[in-house]
This record gives structure tokens, C-alpha cells and sequence, in this order.
């Protein structure tokens, strides 16, 4: 059973996400707080293995929030929510410790998912925020671009659906672009993780961002 924490200065919102979470006997909602400071203290007593913590929040915000966990209490994995798809503190929460991040108006389904994910230790990030996140995260002025590297191995195929899924499209959209089914488009992102030498979806977006393969604030395809 995954051990939850809510972290919301809204007792609507504190209530609604446990009623989605406590159904599912895969989950334990273990307590709710209504700021970040809160959310630290109940974290240490009641050890959860998830946080849903609320980036915007009195007293301490969510990113001290989750920069405080992810230092005392590394265990506890923080998945970050914001009313908005992408503010200053998006970064700087993924920056803090934090294993994702997901707008508030996801689906029930869309969050039971993120928190098994989180749990996992995997980075969880809604598919339409991921290349915004991301180039953002990546991005150095400073720094040229390369030209487009790949590795050795990578099949044309794989090389394909590696820049679609840089380009902020999920699987189901990638396998419409290319007209082939969405188990295989999961067994060409296995193979294309196995051979970028990443764990998750966010690492092989960084990954094509460094190589050169897309350019940071411009959509593929």
C-alpha cells in the first residue's frame, strides 16, 4: 500500500484529492496539511511514501517544502501541483527534489497514475507540460547548440518517435502521427530508453535537448 500525505491550503481541493486517492485499495491517504511547514512536520511523523504537495501555500511554500523533504526525509517522494501549467516555480520545485509535476486540472485517473509513478521513483510529468518543463530546466543561453547527435544503434524508427516524444506528444498522439498502434509505440520508447541509457520520459527529453536533436522553445514535426 502507497502511503499518501496532501498538501493543500484549500480544504476543497485537500478533500477532493483524498476522495480520489482513498478508494483505491492500492492507496493509504495517512494525513492532510494546509501549508508547507505543515507538510514537513506531518511528513517526518507519519513517514508517507508520497507527498502531494500544493506549490503556492502560506507560511512555507511548496518548493522550501519540497527542497526541506528532499534533504531530511529523501524517502518521502513529492509530487508538485499548481493551478498553473508553468510559473516560475515549476523549475525550481523539480529544481528543490521533487519527482513531478502536474497542473490541478488532471484527470482522477491522471493522478492515480502519477502517484504510482512517483512511488516508483520515476519522474511523472504531464505529457503537455513536459517540453516546456523541460527546455526551460535545459536551456543555457551561454551554451551553443550541437549539431543533432544520436546514438549508435538508435533504428530511424526509434530516432522518430524519440524527437515526437521531445516534442510534448504522449503515446497515444505518437502512434495516431505515425499510424501504427500504442503497444508499439511503448516497445520503440523501451528500446529507445535502453539505448539512451535513461530511466523515464523526462531523462530522454534532457537527453534530446543535449544532443541537439530538438531546439528549446520549438515544437518538432
Amino acid at each position: 500500500m502507497i502511503r499518501v500525505l496532501i498538501a493543500d491550503d484549500q480544504p476543497l481541493v485537500r478533500r477532493g484529492l483524498a476522495l480520489i486517492l482513498a478508494p483505491d485499495p492500492a492507496f493509504e491517504v495517512v494525513g492532510e496539511a494546509e501549508d508547507g511547514a505543515r507538510a514537513v512536520a506531518l511528513a517526518h511523523e507519519l513517514r508517507p511514501d508520497v507527498v502531494v504537495m500544493d506549490i503556492r501555500m502560506p507560511v512555507l511554500d511548496g518548493v522550501r517544502a519540497t527542497e526541506e523533504l528532499a534533504r531530511t526525509l529523501p524517502e518521502s517522494r513529492v509530487l508538485a501541483l499548481s493551478t498553473f501549467d508553468m510559473d516560475e516555480y515549476v523549475v525550481a520545485a523539480l529544481r528543490a527534489g521533487a519527482y513531478g509535476f502536474l497542473p490541478k486540472d488532471i484527470s482522477p485517473e491522471e493522478l492515480i497514475a502519477a502517484v504510482h509513478t512517483v512511488h516508483t521513483g520515476e519522474a511523472a510529468v504531464a505529457p503537455r507540460l513536459l517540453t516546456r518543463l523541460i527546455s526551460t530546466y535545459v536551456r543555457s543561453p551561454a551554451r551553443p547548440r550541437p549539431a543533432p547527435t544520436a546514438p549508435d544503434g538508435l533504428t530511424p524508427r526509434e530516432l522518430e518517435i524519440w524527437q515526437l516524444l521531445a516534442s510534448g506528444l504522449d503515446n497515444a498522439e505518437i502512434a495516431g502521427n505515425l499510424e501504427i498502434s500504442v503497444s508499439t509505440v511503448k516497445n520503440h520508447i523501451t528500446g529507445v530508453f535502453t539505448k539512451l541509457g535513461v530511466r523515464d520520459r523526462a531523462q530522454a527529453v534532457i537527453a534530446a535537448y543535449e544532443s541537439g536533436l530538438v531546439a528549446a522553445g520549438r515544437r518538432s514535426g
